[in-house]
């Protein structure tokens, strides 16, 4: 079990990291650096219901035509977008930058009862959602059988 360092300095906490098996090292996860500030920042709901995963993404200020939505065969869903740098005026002077900027991606294993043909993605007021049909599953038949005697 892997341990997630806590934002507070570089103690250990007992929180189980379930990203420990992904492609990308945890740290990016807690030390944010400029090509991954956004990415860091990008938070995404996943909820199960009995017909399907829903995904949520909070993408402030992004239009539907930044942002891409792939799944690949191996049953991985891939949110990725970018967020560009407001244009710079000479004559501006900047006294604070807070929002983020840049590109992110967020990446899912997803169970093998979806239906990876029949993804949908919508955009609505800057939330961003994903849903992942679930296979229906189908209850067994179940013949009574008479007992003589």
């Amino acid at each position: 079990m892997a341990l997630i360092p806590s934002l507070f300095g570089n103690r250990r906490s007992n929180i189980f990291d379930p990203f420990e098996d992904f492609p990308f090292s945890s740290s990016l996860l807690t030390t944010p650096t400029p090509e991954t500030s956004a990415f860091v920042n990008t938070r995404i709901d996943w909820k199960e219901t009995p017909e399907a995963h829903v995904f949520k993404a909070d993408l402030p200020g992004l239009k539907k035509e930044e942002v891409k939505v792939e799944v690949e065969d191996d049953r991985v869903l891939q949110i990725s977008g970018e967020r560009n740098v407001e244009k710079e005026d000479k004559n501006d002077t900047w006294h604070r930058v807070e929002r983020s900027n840049g590109s992110f991606m967020r990446r899912f294993r997803l169970p093998e009862n979806v239906k990876m043909d029949q993804v949908k993605a919508s955009m609505e007021n800057g939330v961003l959602t994903v849903t992942v049909p679930k296979v229906e599953v189908k209850k067994p038949d179940v013949k009574s059988i008479e007992i003589s005697g």
